[in-house]
């Protein structure tokens, strides 16, 4: 059957996404598992989402709202922009997929870094795309070893605002003076999945530069509202670019409950808060943890952390694993002495030192 698979399918490499906490605690026999691999949100998803997926039980039968009506129109009075300048998507996973099948053709190329989150480069194999990748600079995205490879067959730049798995950001400056030189024909995609955590002053307000460039900004509702298990999250841009995408999307991608949960966390301004508030709190503790441990990580702005073990991370993955403690092992993405960890509730991140300090 070999024979009829596409060449570039036979040589993909799959994402590799983080072990689910049922399928940890049924294979090595645990009774208890913390799972601190996925960047979800500790304290769940938010009340006020909980009551809407409540109150649409009931509608399982029919199909959802297909255009997204009453959340784009909920997320364009939250930014001040029009609701055709969003498109809704099965996660940003589904968003990264339509953006290449719009805009990418056979021959053209995207452009990303070497160290950021896998889909892009998955995603662009599947098509068949090329894809050229740039070094990160001290574990940040480097705009200007990104703007050389930029060439005449180039149609997207990829650029994760802030990055996974480093943590790292571009502040406003960088982000501006990318743009200064970036050509007309070019879309620069900014996935903004963990902007709901940043606590810097110079942190790109990017939604402003849709209004002259060819710019699309993915953001999502799985992260900091809690909803990752009903994968929803949305692109916002120029009409004219978002226009296209609907073209391309699936009717339906987007389900009810995920639609009424989103519009409903949306408002759980409380929720967000006490978030942001447990996520700040935990990183302080685990990077005072760390600091008397001796062991060295990359700082961050984000919902998880970059660690360097000193060894082989896979080894140390594993080694928590089997004290029931999920990470994330960070070998696909090439740094092997490296595994990231998520920021829990405080028993979770107290769990995690503990394990993390009779290993090391």
């Amino acid at each position: 059957m070999k024979e009829l698979v596409r060449k570039n399918i036979l040589n993909l490499t799959p994402y590799v996404a983080g072990k689910p906490i049922e399928e940890t605690k049924r294979q090595l026999g645990l009774k208890k598992v913390v799972k601190l691999a996925s960047n979800e949100n500790p304290l769940g998803p938010s009340p006020k989402a909980i009551e809407a997926i409540k109150k649409n039980l009931g509608d399982l039968n029919r199909y959802p709202d297909s255009s997204g009506f009453y959340l784009k129109r909920k997320l364009a009075k939250s930014f001040d922009l029009d609701p055709t300048n969003f498109v809704l998507g099965n996660g940003s996973d589904e968003l990264i997929d339509i953006i290449l099948k719009t805009f990418v053709e056979p021959d053209e190329n995207i452009v990303t870094a070497d160290v950021t989150f896998l889909e892009y480069e998955i995603l662009a194999n599947v098509l068949g795309c090329k894809v050229k990748k740039a070094p990160l600079k001290y574990f940040k995205y480097d705009l200007g070893a990104i703007r050389k490879l930029i060439d005449a067959k180039t149609k997207l730049v990829f650029i994760a605002n802030p990055n996974n798995p480093t943590g790292t950001y571009a502040t406003r400056y960088e982000m501006e003076d990318f743009l200064k030189d970036l050509p007309d024909d070019v879309i620069l995609v900014v996935d903004e999945a963990y902007d709901t955590f940043i606590d810097v002053d110079d942190f790109p307000v990017s939604l402003k530069y849709i209004k002259n460039k060819a710019v699309l900004i993915l953001k999502t509702f799985s992260k900091a509202f809690g909803l990752a298990g009903l994968r929803i999250g949305y692109a916002v841009g120029q009409a004219g670019l978002t226009s296209y995408m609907e073209k391309a999307r699936q009717p339906f991608n987007v389900n009810l409950l995920a639609q009424a949960a989103a519009i409903a966390a949306l408002d759980d301004k409380e929720f967000l808060k006490k978030t942001r508030r447990t996520v700040l709190e935990g990183k302080n503790y685990i990077y005072d943890s760390l600091n008397s441990l001796g062991v060295s990580y990359v700082p961050s702005v984000t919902n998880f952390i970059l660690i360097d073990v000193g060894r082989d991370g896979a080894d140390v993955f594993n080694r928590m694993l089997n004290r029931g403690v999920i990470v994330r092992d960070m070998k696909q993405y090439g740094l092997k002495n490296f595994i990231r960890v998520t920021i829990g509730t405080r028993k979770e991140n107290e769990r995690f030192i503990k394990v993390i300090k009779k290993i090391l």
